[in-house]
C-alpha cells in the first residue's frame, strides 16, 4: 500500500494505541556509515507506513461496525440513570442522532433551548459516555432538528394563535386574532382575560369560537372579585403603588413600564395586580395574569410537548402581563432567558408589564443582571406594613364587606394586636366574629380581649438588655463594641438603631436609654432616635431593617 505516513492526522495517532510508537530516534552518538544510516531510516519509515495503514484499516473497520443509533440509545440509557427524571424528560429524551463520521457524532435537539442546554450543561458528560462505548476519543456536536408535530384532530385542540411565519398555503390571508383567552389542557392555570367587544374584528374560526365560548367562565373566574380598586385601602404604606397602578390603567405602556411592586407577605400586592387586571379588562384589553411558578411550568410543558410557538404567543400577544412573585425565577436560567425575551417583546411593542415580588430587584440574589436592569428601568413601588390608622381602616372596610357592624373600639384593639400583615389582620377579625356569639354578650372591647388573648396573644417586647443583645447580633457586633466609644459609621448606625427601638418599643426615657448604652447623655440619644425616624421615611433599607429587628425583639425567648 502506497500510503504517505506523514499524512496521518496527529489526532488519530493520539487517539489509537497503534500510533503510540516513538518517533524516529535521534542520531546515534557512534559513527555510522552514511549508506547504512540511510538504509536504516528507510526501513524504519517503511515500518511506520505499514503500521499507519494498518491503523487506518482498523479504524475504518470499527466505524463500519459501529451503529450510531445503537450507541446513542445506550448513551440515553446511561444518562437516564445518572440524571433526575424530570431533567432527562425535559432536555434529553427527545434527542436523536443526525449523523456520524470519523469520530464525530452530530446530535439532533428538538429546539434551540435544548441544543443550548445540552451544549453548555451536558456536552462533557455525553462525550465521556461515547468515548467509553466506542473505545476511542470522539467529538460531539449539537444541532436543532425538530421532530414532526402531530396534527390536531379536532378544532378545539388547534393552536389558539395563528403562526403567521409558518402558515400553510391553504390558510386565509388574514390569520385569526384570537388573543383573548387561553383555555384547555395546554393552559390549565394561565389566565388571559379580555372584554368580548375586543374581538369583533376577529376571524371566527372553529378554534376562535371555542375560545369565545370559554370567555364567560374566565370573566368571572380569573380575578378575585373582591380585589378591586374600590376595596383597596390606601395609606402611607402603599400610596405610591396605588397611584402608579391607577396611572397604568389610564395610560398603559407609557410612564411606569414596568411597574415593579414589592413588599412582604400579605400586604396587598396580589390585590393590586388583580385590581389592575379588572380595570384593564373593562377597558377591552387582553390581560394575562400568572405567577412566576406558572410561567416556569408552562415553559417546561411547552418544551416537552414541542409547542413553544404557542407558548410564546400566549405570553406575548397580550396588552397587559401581570406576573406575581417574580423572585421565584431566580436561579432558573431557562426561565429567565425566556422571560427576558418576553419582556423585551412586550416592552418594545408598548405593552404594559406589572411585576410583584417580596423584595426589590437588587435583593434577588440569583436574578440575571440584564433582567434586574430592566426591572429597575421602570417604577419600583414598595408596600410596607400599614400603620395603626390604616389597619383600622382596613378592618372597617372588611367588616362592611361582610355586613358586620363592629365598634371602632374593638377594631382598634385588633389593629393594636396584629401588626404583621393584612391577611392576619382580616383573619383575626373573622375569628372574632365567629367566636363572639358563644359569649352571650354584645361584642365589646372586654369580650374581644378575652377572645384575642387565645387567638392572638398580646406581644410584649423583650427586656431592654435583650434588645441590646439582639441589635448587636443583627449587625454582627459585640455588645462591648455597641456600648463602647467607637464612632465608626457601622457601630454608630447600630447604636442609633438600638436607641430608636428602646424608645419606640420598650418606652424607655432618653436618660434611661443613655445609661443603658454606655452612659451617653440624653441629647445624644434624642439625636439618634430622630435620625433613625427620618431614615425610615426615606430609606427602604432602613425601614426593612427596623421591621426585621421588631420581629426579633417580639419573639418569645428561646424561639
Amino acid at each position: 500500500m502506497n500510503t504517505d505516513w506523514q499524512s496521518v492526522s496527529s489526532s488519530r495517532r493520539s487517539d489509537n494505541p497503534l500510533y503510540e510508537r516513538a518517533q524516529p530516534s535521534s542520531p546515534r552518538s557512534t559513527e555510522t556509515p552514511p549508506e547504512d544510516q540511510k538504509r536504516a531510516e528507510q526501513a524504519e519509515q517503511s515500518e511506520l507506513q505499514t503500521e499507519a495503514a494498518s491503523a487506518d484499516e482498523q479504524i475504518q473497520a470499527v466505524d463500519e461496525d459501529l451503529n450510531p443509533e445503537d450507541i446513542w440509545q445506550k448513551t440515553l440509557h446511561e444518562l437516564a440513570l445518572q440524571m433526575p427524571a424530570t431533567t432527562f424528560e425535559t432536555w434529553v429524551r427527545d434527542t436523536s442522532i443526525i449523523g456520524y463520521k470519523e469520530g464525530e457524532f452530530i446530535v439532533g435537539a428538538p429546539h434551540a433551548w435544548a441544543r443550548d442546554w445540552l451544549q453548555s450543561r451536558l456536552r462533557k458528560k455525553i462525550k465521556g459516555i461515547l468515548n467509553q462505548l466506542t473505545g476511542r476519543s470522539v467529538q460531539v456536536f449539537f444541532e436543532v432538528r425538530p421532530q414532526p408535530q402531530k396534527r390536531s384532530e379536532s378544532p378545539e385542540s388547534a393552536p389558539l394563535y395563528a403562526d403567521v411565519s409558518h402558515a400553510a398555503p391553504e390558510t386565509t390571508s388574514k390569520p385569526a386574532q384570537v388573543g383573548s383567552t387561553v383555555a384547555g389542557s395546554a393552559n390549565p392555570a394561565g389566565r388571559v382575560q379580555t372584554n368580548p367587544s375586543r374581538r369583533r374584528d376577529a376571524v371566527q374560526t372553529p378554534a376562535a369560537a371555542a375560545v369565545t365560548r370559554s370567555d364567560a367562565a374566565l370573566q368571572s373566574g380569573v380575578f378575585n372579585p373582591r380585589y378591586t380598586f374600590d376595596t383597596f385601602v390606601v395609606g402611607n404604606h402603599n400610596r405610591l403603588a396605588h397611584a402608579a397602578a391607577q396611572s397604568i390603567v389610564e395610560q398603559p405602556g407609557h410612564r411606569f413600564n414596568p411597574l415593579f411592586v414589592y413588599g412582604g407577605v400579605g400586604l396587598g400586592k396580589t390585590h393590586l395586580l388583580h385590581a389592575i387586571g379588572h380595570a384593564m379588562t373593562r377597558h377591552g384589553m387582553q390581560v394575562l395574569y400568572c405567577s412566576s411558578e406558572q410561567f416556569t411550568n408552562d415553559l417546561i410543558s411547552a418544551i416537552r410537548q414541542q409547542n413553544t410557538e404557542e407558548y410564546r404567543n400566549k405570553y406575548r400577544q397580550v396588552d397587559l402581563l401581570l406576573i406575581d412573585d417574580i423572585q421565584f425565577i431566580g436561579g432558573k436560567e431557562s426561565t429567565q432567558e425566556e422571560f427576558f425575551h418576553t419582556f423585551n417583546h412586550l416592552h418594545a411593542g408598548g405593552r404594559q408589564v406589572v411585576i410583584s415580588s417580596d423584595r426589590p430587584p437588587k435583593e434577588i440574589a440569583t436574578l440575571e443582571a440584564r433582567l434586574r436592569s430592566r426591572f429597575e428601568g421602570g417604577l419600583q413601588a414598595d408596600i410596607s406594613q400599614p400603620d395603626l390608622e390604616t389597619r383600622v381602616a382596613i378592618l372597617q372596610s372588611k367588616a362592611q364587606s361582610i355586613n358586620q357592624t363592629i365598634s371602632t373600639d374593638v377594631l382598634m384593639l385588633i389593629a393594636e394586636r396584629v401588626e404583621s400583615n393584612i391577611r392576619e389582620l382580616e383573619g383575626a377579625l373573622n375569628r372574632l366574629i365567629i367566636q363572639a356569639p358563644f359569649h352571650d354578650r354584645q361584642l365589646d372591647r372586654s369580650v374581644a380581649e378575652g377572645i384575642l388573648d387565645t387567638l392572638v396573644p398580646q406581644r410584649r417586647p423583650r427586656e431592654a438588655a435583650s434588645v441590646v443583645q439582639i441589635v448587636a447580633r443583627h449587625f454582627h457586633l459585640t455588645e462591648e463594641a455597641l456600648l463602647g466609644r467607637s464612632r465608626t459609621k457601622e457601630i454608630a448606625n447600630a447604636r442609633q438603631m438600638a436607641m430608636y427601638l428602646l424608645r419606640e418599643e420598650n418606652g424607655l426615657s432618653l436618660i434611661n436609654i443613655g445609661e443603658l448604652l454606655g452612659g451617653r447623655d440624653h441629647s445624644t440619644v434624642r439625636h439618634g432616635v430622630e435620625k433613625v425616624a427620618q431614615d425610615i421615611e426615606r430609606d427602604e433599607g432602613v425601614r426593612r431593617e427596623v421591621v426585621t429587628l421588631r420581629e426579633k425583639i417580639y419573639e418569645p425567648p428561646g424561639s
